[in-house]
């Protein structure tokens, strides 16, 4: 008897209907009821071909719910982190430097300059 072990332990899935996780075995049957109800719906008002592609078109959302895996992540949860990078955060971010530094001697040097007394708006400055 062997035992099949995976490398890495998270990996690991554990195995419930027909060598299937609860996952997938949930939503292959969530694609299988909806293409049924699909096919009954469709079959008296378009010809064969175009219903069989109705209920692959309908199964399909359940069975990438059930299968998709992409960097270990499942398929809403892809979905959620690829509407954050392609539209909520912008692609291009401007870096624009601030230099303090100088900026405390502009600021020193313009106080330096500035006559106390002639100054109107000197009460308005504190």
């Amino acid at each position: 008897m062997e035992v099949k072990i995976n490398k890495e332990i998270r990996n690991y899935t554990e195995k419930m209907y027909f060598g299937l996780s609860l996952r997938q075995f949930f939503f292959s049957l969530c694609a299988c009821i909806v293409a049924i109800i699909l096919y009954f719906f469709f079959n008296d008002k378009f010809n064969k071909e175009i219903v069989s592609w109705i209920c692959i078109i309908g199964a399909v959302p359940f069975i990438l719910l059930g299968f998709f895996k992409y960097n270990g992540l499942s398929f809403e949860q892809f979905i959620i982190a690829w509407i954050k990078s392609e539209l909520l955060i912008p692609k291009k971010l401007k870096f624009i430097s601030t230099n303090y530094y100088f900026e405390i001697f502009e600021f020193k040097n313009y106080l330096k300059g500035r006559s106390k007394i002639n100054d109107k708006n000197y009460l308005n400055f504190r």
